[in-house]
């Protein structure tokens, strides 16, 4: 059950008493209209008010257009606010559910899939980006709706629990993926399947950062979870890595032959996501959806009613939708760091497979912390500080990296980590930015969206670092080392995603902004 203070909900006012001996006729004169016709009733001519220039009959308020979707109403995270149980139970979905980005999408099964196991690895490395992509086109169409949905029905924590038990199972029926070439597509299908219901599963855990955050705390919290996720991909990492996929004989006494270590891992992953997703579960309870929001009737319904939000959003929240539009631009650019990051480390730096390894952990618990830290300061100084701060901090770090590329590994340690300790706090606080704007009753819609356009311009980071690399053989000549061109690719996105940034307006900025047109 969830602890949750009542203090914030309101509550009904009493209707004032008349004071003692004050006859009920002269309360009733005294009241502001009272004894006064109703302007539209018969032979009572519409108010004037005085103007420069004369009289002039008020005006009527606008009517709404018959059928019209009614206004989004207030903030979400205004009506927020949890105990401290609930935040990290919360958060502890982020540790559960990790080892599916980390060990399974990152580092482990990715390498395993595409590897000589299932034939030619570049024709492997090939069919994965098809398979991802494939996916990415899954999630961007159905993250919306179904956010949507859940809004409607209150059967937010119902769906989120279904679809991490979705997370475990299919983590473990990779276990299954034998290391032969007719088990490549079974493979990648799985891996696909598992990406789209993580990432409508992450969609809707994003959602409920309204319900354990206040507009004071939504970034410490939202940096809580995201170092949570953080620390617990590396210590779920580090235990497979250890355990099962290194050693010659596993923990549980069978000989690693087969790629049998990487399999049983998939298990732990499996396992890891049912144990620790338990407190999320138990703490999180469903609400009864808003009082407007009506069940859609069918697919087609259910993109109508998100055209009709994405056409008041624009209306009536703009900014959100310039939010939407240069977060994506960034998130990929944040992106592209950790996906091209082990590729120039390698190719660029000279590390070893092992030295990726202790690299990777470092950098996953810089990231942790330094998010969890971070997200202090995003409530004291505001996530779009915390923001333009995180990716300027970025691009400064990818130059460097590129001018002293020939200075030797030490330079892609200090450099990395310094950028690790950026990531992850610029991700926080573009959760906790958009937590601020949702409208009260459209958070799973609002983080649906979030997901799809981050998407929809996933591939300009994976396109920009190809295309600098082959802009490095036109200047330098073909047989010239040019990967670290790679990096001015990552640099060019993440510039795009902070001057598309600089513009927006916060939270506290918009509503100013309304309060004065109103």
């Amino acid at each position: 059950m969830t602890d949750r203070p009542t203090s914030g909900q309101p509550s009904p006012t009493a209707a004032p008493t008349p004071p003692s001996g004050t006859p009920p006729a002269d309360v009733a004169a005294a009241a502001p209209g009272a004894g006064v016709a109703p302007a539209d009733a018969p032979g009572v001519p519409p108010p004037v008010i005085a103007t420069p220039l004369g009289e002039a009959v008020v005006p009527d308020p606008p009517a709404r257009r018959p059928g019209a979707a009614p206004a989004l109403g207030g903030r979400a995270l205004a009506q927020g606010g949890g105990t401290k149980r609930g935040v990290v139970a919360w958060a502890m979905w982020d540790w559960g559910t990790q080892p599916f980005n980390t060990v399974i999408t990152t580092f482990v099964f990715s390498a395993y899939i595409t590897s000589a196991y299932f034939g030619d690895t570049d024709a492997n490395s090939m069919a994965l980006s098809v398979s991802t992509a494939v996916a990415g086109f899954f999630i961007a169409v159905l993250a919306p709706v179904l956010g949507q949905s859940a809004d409607r029905s209150g059967h937010v924590m119902r769906n989120l629990r279904w679809l991490t038990w979705g997370v475990a199972l299919i983590s473990a029926a990779l276990y299954f993926v034998r290391p032969e070439p007719k088990f490549l597509w079974f493979g990648l299908g799985l891996l696909a399947l598992g990406t789209v219901v993580s990432e409508i599963a992450g969609a809707g855990y994003n959602s409920l950062l309204d319900r354990v955050a206040t507009e004071r705390n939504v970034g410490q919290v939202s940096g809580f979870g995201w170092g949570m996720g953080y620390l617990g991909g590396i210590v779920v990492l580090m235990a497979i890595f250890f355990w099962f996929v290194n050693p010659e004989v596993t923990i549980l006494g069978l000989a690693n032959q087969n790629a049998m270590g990487i399999r049983l891992s998939m298990i732990v992953c499996g396992v890891w996501t049912l144990l620790f997703t338990i407190p999320t579960f138990v703490s999180l309870r469903d609400r009864p959806p808003a009082a407007d929001r009506v069940p859609a009737k069918g697919l087609i319904a259910s993109y109508g009613a998100l055209i009709r939000t994405i056409r008041q959003l624009w209306r009536e929240q703009r900014q959100t939708v310039f939010f939407l539009a240069a977060s994506a631009l960034f998130r990929d650019g944040l992106a592209g760091v950790f996906a091209f990051g082990a590729v120039v480390a390698v190719g660029t730096f000279g590390l070893s497979s092992g030295d990726v390894i202790l690299f990777g952990a470092a950098a996953n618990i810089v990231a942790g912390l330094a998010t969890i830290a971070v997200g202090l300061l995003d409530d004291k100084l505001g996530p779009k500080t915390v923001i333009l701060a995180s990716l300027s901090l970025l691009i400064v770090c990818d130059v460097l990296i590129f001018a002293f590329h020939d200075g030797g590994q030490t330079v892609f340690w200090v450099l990395g980590l310094l950028m690790s300790a950026c990531v992850g706090p610029a991700q926080s606080a573009s959760r906790s930015f958009l937590a601020r704007l949702v409208p009260q009753g459209h958070s799973g819609e609002i983080f649906g969206l979030y997901a799809t356009t981050g998407r929809v311009v996933s591939f300009l980071s994976p396109l920009a670092f190809g295309a600098m690399i082959a802009l490095g053989h036109l200047v330098l000549g073909q047989g010239q080392q040019t990967q670290h061109w790679g990096l001015l690719g990552i640099i060019v996105v993440l510039t795009a995603g902070l001057l598309v940034m600089i513009p927006v307006k916060p939270a506290d900025q918009q509503d100013a902004i309304t309060a004065r047109k109103d």
